[in-house]
């Protein structure tokens, strides 16, 4: 039987959609976007063509790798949609989350604000109520996560969230580093039937 890591195919990214964003953080999305055409690995994203989401997606679709973004029809406008990488249209947030989750097989989190914030801790909760186990990774230059790590550790401190949930993600610090640490995770099926029941 191969091994649960063969499984990835598709990654997806969450990140920042702000093009005031540090051009460091816009070059190492871009880079990123490449990496995962040059492993043959399919983009999946939030469907904007601004700031971080819009540098991973022209970096992975120039490089020629596959793209999917997913965007709510009242963003279009307002986050520049992509029309050079296939794109649906959905209807809710909360339509594009799970489309977003269903289409993954690992993520990656890129520096990015509340909306990114919102989209991690959701995606990190499901971990920890077992519905799912598939890689995630955070892109953590400069200890720009730090802050919400340390916010993790106080609730283990207080004894409200588990020890091992510190261990349900890996960080790197360089962008050729992401996909080597999605790979050394793995993945392993989900029961999608119970992840839309806490959605």
């Amino acid at each position: 039987m191969a091994p649960a890591a063969a499984r990835l195919q598709s990654v997806c990214v969450f990140c920042g959609s702000a093009d005031a964003a540090d051009p460091a953080y816009l070059r190492a999305a871009n880079e990123l976007g490449r990496a995962l055409a040059q492993a043959d690995l399919k983009l999946v994203y939030g469907g904007g063509g601004v700031g971080l989401m819009g540098a991973t997606a022209r970096g992975a679709h120039e490089a020629g790798g596959a793209v999917l973004g997913i965007i709510p029809d009242f963003l279009v406008g307002r986050e520049r949609a992509l029309d050079s990488v296939e794109t649906v249209v959905v209807t809710s947030m909360h339509q594009r989350k799970q489309m977003m989750f269903e289409q993954s097989d690992g993520f990656v989190i890129l520096p990015g604000g509340v909306g990114t914030l919102e989209e991690v801790v959701e995606l990190l909760s499901w971990r920890r109520l077992d519905l799912h186990a598939k890689p995630v990774v955070f892109y953590n230059p400069d200890g720009f996560w730090e802050t919400l790590f340390a916010a993790f550790q106080t609730g283990v401190d207080a004894r409200l969230t588990p020890p091992e949930f510190m261990h349900t993600w890996v960080t790197v610090d360089r962008v050729g580093d992401i996909i080597p640490a999605l790979w050394s995770q793995g993945t392993q099926e989900i029961d999608t039937r119970k992840v839309r029941k806490v959605t």
